[in-house]
């Protein structure tokens, strides 16, 4: 059994399916996951991009905002980040960043206003690592009468080109839903709560179950031909292709939504109205430009450049650092996302990484590496 430092990790409610599928367990944000299957992170890869891959991500943190109606809870929630939540419509999903009162990320999350009639409430999910951070920082900083509650429940994500037509079988109204929407329905005889999102690129969906339910739907899900179990390995993989962030690499504190390349989820009215933390930075950066900014960068040769690895300008000036980095299945080849100097951060920038007291050359370019494939419906 992993153990972080000594101390006993918690296990998803899917641990003993994990050890019964041979996983390689680790340990991660406080819990014992699966790194990777007899299969294997290169192989995991590829399958999820060409089938259909089941993730168990029960490690991060589900919640609850109650309040007493919709607009109360949106503002409250509005007044920790920089997204539109008023105007979520019923079964629509938003990703934002919880900020800090400097414009720094404490975390990114993803927020629901959920399709039932229970209106004053908003569904979060948040990563495992800052679960006990955000919760904390909710709970203080949210306006009465508005209140967090933490759902101990499990989570599944379904990636994958096949993902769709598996769950036409099983919930034919979530395989109806478009990116970025929810509902709560039955799942192969379960009831659930299900959204149409991912961390992969790919088209997918993520289901939130009773945890004692969960095996139970995950043996459902694993006993069709075309979805495999993926580990964390390929999870990172394929979330790199896809040019997207995580948290403790790529976002902290120190890191402002404009600095990480994500202001495309600052809602306009927001831009303009403030009222969040750290909105006189934000709002500077938006007009100005950040000091430095999130990149796409693709190593020439084989080598990875990976987290920490030196960035230099052709003059030999250190303009920034990677993030992460690593190797691409999809590509087959090496690739990384790090933070430059903004006057070095257009697509077409010559580089270098330092690896291992080497310079290595590489380029800045657009992101995703991978072209993201989600569906999208009216």
């Amino acid at each position: 059994m992993p153990t972080d430092g000594g101390c006993q990790l918690a296990r998803t409610p899917l641990y003993d399916l994990h050890v019964a599928r041979g996983a390689r367990m680790v340990a991660f944000a406080g819990y014992a996951m699966p790194l990777n299957y007899p299969l294997g992170i290169l192989k995991e890869h590829l399958h999820t991009r060409a089938s259909a891959g089941l993730f168990d991500v029960s490690h991060m943190g589900q919640a609850v905002l109650i309040g007493p109606d919709h607009a109360t809870t949106a503002a409250a929630l509005e007044t920790l980040l920089p997204a539109d939540i008023r105007n979520l419509t019923p079964g629509q999903q938003r990703y934002s960043q919880l900020l800090d009162d400097s414009g720094g990320i404490i975390d990114d999350l993803m927020v629901t206003r959920p399709c039932a009639e229970q209106d004053g409430r908003l569904l979060l999910v948040v990563n495992a690592a800052r679960r006990d951070v955000d919760f904390a920082y909710l709970r203080r900083r949210l306006p009465a009468p508005v209140t967090l509650a933490e759902q101990k429940r499990a989570l599944i994500a379904l990636q994958g080109p096949a993902a769709a037509g598996l769950m036409e079988r099983l919930s034919p109204a979530a395989a109806r839903l478009g990116f970025m929407r929810a509902c709560e329905g039955r799942l192969g005889g379960f009831d659930c709560h299900i959204s149409r999102s991912g961390y992969t690129g790919e088209d997918g969906f993520e289901i939130s179950i009773a945890a004692e339910e969960a095996r139970a739907l995950a043996e459902l899900v694993l006993a069709e031909q075309a979805v495999e179990p993926i580990g964390l390995g390929a999870r990172d993989s394929l979330r790199l292709e896809a040019g997207l962030c995580l948290y403790g690499r790529d976002l902290d504190e120190s890191v402002s939504p404009v600095e990480a390349a994500l202001e495309w989820s600052i809602a306009k009215r927001r831009r303009e109205e403030g009222g969040f933390p750290g909105a006189e930075r934000i709002r500077a950066e938006l007009r100005a430009g950040p000091a430095r900014r999130r990149v796409g960068l693709t190593p020439q040769g084989r080598a990875p450049a990976r987290e920490g690895s030196n960035i230099l300008a052709a003059s030999g000036e250190a303009i920034g650092t990677v993030t992460s980095g690593g190797f691409g299945p999809s590509l087959n080849g090496p690739l990384a996302m790090g933070y430059v100097a903004l006057a070095h951060a257009g697509v077409g920038t010559r580089v270098d990484l330092m690896v291992r007291g080497k310079a290595l050359a590489a380029e800045v370019v657009a992101m995703p590496f991978v072209a993201h494939r989600y569906v999208k419906r009216s």
